[in-house]
């Protein structure tokens, strides 16, 4: 197996099992936590796409620009997706820094994460 094969699939598992942590951080009521572990789950699903169709990804945090990136790969669907949730995915981003750094109250009703997939 390739590495960049072994890579694509610890980031994939890596974030799926984010999103599993992400899901329990959220019943729990732990809203900060959860937004911090799907944005990251979101980010590294996105790099292992990337890394599996380009071979790489680029090296950032933020998840439209890996977004952007993806989506000159795939269906346009996803650059539409994008420009719909604009705000929304900047809102994500932010869990990156503001759930870990800052005294910033994350609530349920924000729906940062929600379950059913």
């Amino acid at each position: 197996m390739s590495i960049r094969r072994v890579e694509f699939e610890v980031l994939r598992k890596r974030a799926l099992h984010m999103v599993t942590m992400a899901e329990n951080a959220f019943e729990n009521g732990f809203y900060d936590v959860s937004c911090f572990l799907a944005e990251q789950a979101l980010q590294l699903y996105l790099k292992a796409m990337l890394l599996k169709l380009l071979g790489g990804y680029p090296r950032t945090h933020s998840i439209r620009r890996l977004l952007g990136e993806l989506s000159k790969l795939v269906d346009s669907r996803l650059e539409e997706f994008c420009r719909v949730n604009w705000v929304r995915l900047s809102a994500l981003e932010d869990a990156y820094l503001m759930a870990r750094y800052f005294v910033k109250p994350y609530y349920r009703e924000e729906g940062c994460y929600t379950s059913g997939r």
